[in-house]
């Protein structure tokens, strides 16, 4: 029998109030842009999103983050049936046939758990790190119900489904899946979310769709305009809840919960924590909770390395470790460092994209596609915009910059290792200054490899594999003030030059933070 039980575990006290668990998988996330105070190239400046949904949450919540803070975990037993194969599942024959043609023939543990309860009309909260599969796990038995509903005619504006995804990265990502999924039914999906003009939006939803994947700033613009009417869904999946809460979306997500009525809830989140227990007990009475076995402190097939230098080796080391054929997603602090760096790998042959506020969503979508497919081995990205990066084949994240949040850590480290599969996670860190990483993996509750190594340590190739096509390269840029010379002014005309409008429109140049 299932065990529904859900409620807070025991605290334990390390004689701090407010630390509990070590358990979590969160990213800080930077705010809004603040005035232009100082131009010191060395000075931290907060990282800016551009991200319309963000923003609004902040202005509606007033919600700031809650910093390297650690919050109660909530307990979940590993409940359900076990199957082997989707057909076992009762599926439509079509959609198990397209999952098959996905690579998915065969369920994980998550998807073999929760179907069936969603299925059988249960509230659903999940529990598994990014790449468990949560989204074929609330996708199928979305498709599933319309498809045993029959053809219904669509009503303009009124989704019979919603997704919500707390960045636009993400809800492109499942739309990705679902529309797949949705299509070899007949049905049909549309993703609404800000940063870009809404009125291919609101055409979508005047000619009629199944599933809408929405984050919730721009989907509250539309109620708010009567562009979408939410009275009509029959069920509605919060993703990545976790990070939901993380970004200030608690009050956005109970108000659209609300206009949702009594809709199923299926709930999926990387950890179980007390502000997500604030939705569960307000709109999932008796959930069906599930975690997945083996995911409390994070899948064995991550290896965690702390790489630690000579600062004036760190060029040759890190060149060494972006040679290789795998893909690797390198975390810089900020965006004139992304830049920079990426500039400088790519001038040297290996392909790189990037990601930071800095880019529009055109360019985001780009580059992003650019990564998944392969035709970029290495993706060079700020905090801010890694939300994004969900991509299974990731063979290392390579920390150039190590974050101040054991969150961020954990967030960063779960962009490798996902869909079964391994990979590492490197810290770079010069000499003197190990202390910091180990306070760091202490608090992500995380055991590492120390390892001191030079240019040509036979533990890079072990790291990196074989050297991919042969590039010639003096030096790497870095773009900060630390470890390298960066030419800051031309960095930051170049960025200005990509953004500059038209001259022919009268427009006036904007202005760049060094982030």
């Amino acid at each position: 029998m299932p065990n529904n039980n859900y409620s807070p575990a025991p605290t334990k006290s390390n004689g701090r109030k407010g630390y509990a668990s070590k358990k979590g998988d969160y990213q800080s996330t930077d705010g809004a842009r603040k005035p232009r105070h100082s131009q010191r190239p060395d000075r931290v400046q907060r990282e800016d999103s551009r991200d319309k949904d963000f923003s609004n949450a902040r202005a509606k919540t007033g919600k700031t983050f809650q910093g390297d803070k650690k919050l109660d975990r909530l307990e979940a037993t590993e409940v359900g049936e076990s199957f082997a194969t989707f057909q076992e599942m009762n599926l439509p024959e079509r959609l198990t046939q397209e999952l098959a043609k996905m690579g998915a023939a065969t369920p994980f543990p998550i998807q073999s758990a929760t179907i069936p309860a969603a299925m059988a009309g249960r509230h659903v909260l999940g529990r598994g790190k990014t790449g468990s599969g949560k989204t074929i796990a609330f996708g199928v038995p979305l498709v599933a119900f319309l498809a045993q509903a029959g053809n219904q005619p669509r009503v303009p504006l009124k989704p019979r489904a919603l997704v919500l995804a707390p960045t636009r990265e993400l809800a492109q990502q499942i739309d990705r899946t679902l529309s797949q999924l949705a299509k070899s039914v007949g049905f049909y999906t549309t993703t609404i979310y800000g940063g870009v003009p809404q009125h291919r939006q609101v055409e979508a939803l005047k000619r009629g769709v199944d599933i809408a994947i929405a984050t919730p700033g721009r989907l509250e613009d539309l109620m708010a305009q009567g562009k979408i009417d939410l009275s009509g869904l029959e069920r509605v999946v919060v993703d990545e809840a976790d990070h939901m809460c993380e970004l200030g979306f608690v009050e956005p997500v109970n108000r659209i919960l609300e206009a949702a009525g009594d809709s199923q809830k299926l709930l999926f989140s990387a950890t179980l924590d007390s502000e997500v227990a604030q939705l569960v007990k307000k709109f999932m009475p008796s959930p069906y909770v599930y975690e997945v076995p083996g995911e409390v402190n994070e899948s064995s097939d991550i290896e965690h390395r702390v790489l630690v230098m000579d600062p004036k080796d760190r060029s040759a080391i890190f060149h060494r470790l972006v040679q290789g054929s795998g893909k690797s997603i390198v975390f810089v602090r900020t965006k004139l460092t992304a830049e920079a760096l990426s500039s400088s790998l790519n001038d040297a042959g290996v392909p790189t994209a990037r990601l930071h506020g800095d880019l529009n969503q055109a360019q985001r979508t780009k580059n992003l596609e650019r990564f998944i497919k392969g035709s970029a081995r290495v993706m060079v990205a700020t905090d801010v915009a890694a939300r994004g990066i969900h991509v299974d084949d990731v063979k290392l994240v390579i920390q150039l910059d190590l974050p101040e949040e054991y969150k961020t850590y954990l967030h960063r480290a779960g962009r490798t290792g996902r869909a079964g599969r391994s990979g590492t996670v490197i810290c770079m860190v010069p000499s003197g200054r190990s202390r910091k990483a180990e306070e760091l993996l202490k608090r992500a509750d995380r055991e590492a490899i120390y390892s001191n190594v030079t240019p040509g340590h036979e533990l890079l190739e072990e790291l990196a594999g074989p050297i991919a096509p042969p590039m010639v390269m003096d030096s790497i840029d870095f773009g900060d003030s630390r470890f390298a010379t960066v030419n800051k002014n031309k960095v930051r005309t170049d960025l200005r030059a990509r953004h500059t409008p038209n001259k022919m429109g009268g427009a006036k140049d904007r202005r760049y933070k060094s982030r």
